[in-house]
């Protein structure tokens, strides 16, 4: 895209409120991370137990499923800015209990649990309410602009909040909550910050049929629906990244320097591409684009897995990265411009689930079909998954194929 083309588009990180809040997305997710890391590392310090372990990410996962569908009228219904602070809020609280508890000496299995669902009743309930709240904040031409700007946000939070939490937590793990502490309370008074052009609330009274009108909206829009489920499959499919320490001690004989380098690799993919989107927005082809970036995320999968060169695999994972983070920012703008804003919240609330599901199930599935098959294996049956889906999809969803521009229906 030309350089005029770019100019001719002024940045959307010029909106005041909507650089407010890509700030305190960077300050929350990257909170979150850091959290994610102390509390796992904690946990297995304390029990020295691996199913201790694994009941963190699952205490963590169950409140966004179980919340998906009260999130979403929450959302419609309320001042999404009030809502979003008040998780930060929250957040930032169930840090400052882990450092008091730190110190107290207090601080057990069941603590941590209790502290990883709190996050991740919290995390159910900013998530989507934050997505819904962009598309206020920006003019409507903006919103391809904003998603790559957010993406860049999300990748960035992935990069500093591992390494960050990780640093710190080799210094005490209550300076890692500290910090997370501080950071959410900051990102709080961003978002308190912001004045929007529009208010969404729904006056539909609450009954079992609006509950519900999230899911039925989506099913009833095809275009929503094809974004949607494409998402869902092709990360459900496309889990190579759950394979990489196998990859890395028994195929490319590296040490835990190479295992950080691999799951570096696609979040510094995925952000240089961000950087680029939100330069230069795409406008054009966008269903061929959509569908060309998921067979680069399939080919570069297979690569990855029948690579046996650190270079090549860290090239491989590079582009997944890149080319994932194209279809995201077209999926994300897609389900945004397709729903009225009073249906946003609920809508994005049935996005975050699916998106939640097909992560954890496709870390899952890697796994259980690399204890069949080998890793190796697995992960190219993951790529050429995701290829697949990606020709069915073309067929099911010919609104996708065709699509040109965001004004397309």
């Amino acid at each position: 895209m030309s350089r005029a083309l770019s100019q001719s588009n002024p940045s959307v990180m010029r909106q005041p409120s909507f650089a407010k809040a890509w700030a305190a997305r960077i300050l929350s997710t990257t909170s979150f991370q850091m959290l994610s890391v102390a509390i796992g590392w904690q946990m297995y310090a304390l029990t020295n137990d691996a199913f201790s372990l694994g009941l963190v990410g699952l205490a963590q996962f169950v409140p966004m499923m179980l919340l998906t569908l009260i999130v979403g009228q929450v959302a419609d219904r309320f001042d999404r800015r009030n809502i979003v602070v008040l998780c930060m809020i929250f957040e930032g609280i169930v840090a400052v209990l882990l450092v008091y508890g730190n110190h107290a000496g207090w601080l057990g299995r069941e603590q941590i649990l209790l502290a990883a669902a709190l996050i991740g009743a919290c995390r159910a309930f900013e998530g989507p309410t934050l997505a819904a709240l962009i598309p206020e904040l920006v003019p409507k031409e903006m919103l391809p602009q904003a998603s790559a700007w957010s993406a860049s946000a999300g990748q960035t939070a992935q990069i500093l909040g591992p390494s960050l939490g990780g640093v710190l937590y080799s210094i005490g793990p209550a300076f890692v909550y500290s910090t997370s502490a501080v950071a959410l309370l900051s990102a709080a008074v961003l978002i308190s910050m912001i004045r929007k052009e529009r208010s969404a609330r729904s006056l539909e009274p609450l009954t079992v049929r609006s509950i519900f009108s999230g899911l039925v909206f989506v099913f009833r829009h095809k275009v929503i629906l094809g974004t949607i489920s494409l998402d869902l499959f092709a990360v459900l499919l496309g889990g190579a990244t759950a394979l990489l320490p196998i990859f890395a001690q028994d195929i490319l004989h590296t040490g835990p320097w190479g295992l950080g380098l691999l799951r570096s690799a696609p979040a510094v993919g995925a952000l240089l591409m961000s950087l680029v989107l939100a330069h230069y927005p795409l406008t054009r082809a966008l269903g061929p684009i959509l569908f060309g970036a998921l067979g680069v995320f399939g080919l570069a999968t297979i690569v990855f897995a029948l690579s046996t060169s650190l270079y090549v695999s860290l090239a491989a994972l590079f582009f997944l990265g890149a080319s994932d983070v194209i279809s995201v920012v077209i999926r994300s703008t897609l389900v945004q411009l397709n729903t009225p804003n009073e249906m946003r919240g609920r809508v994005s609330a049935v996005n975050s689930l699916f998106v939640g599901t097909s992560n954890q199930l496709g870390e899952f599935e890697s796994g259980t079909l690399a204890g069949f098959i080998g890793a190796v294996n697995a992960t190219v049956v993951g790529g050429v998954g995701t290829i697949v889906i990606a020709g069915m999809w073309m067929y099911l969803f010919p609104q996708l194929r065709r699509l040109r521009t965001f004004a397309d229906k």
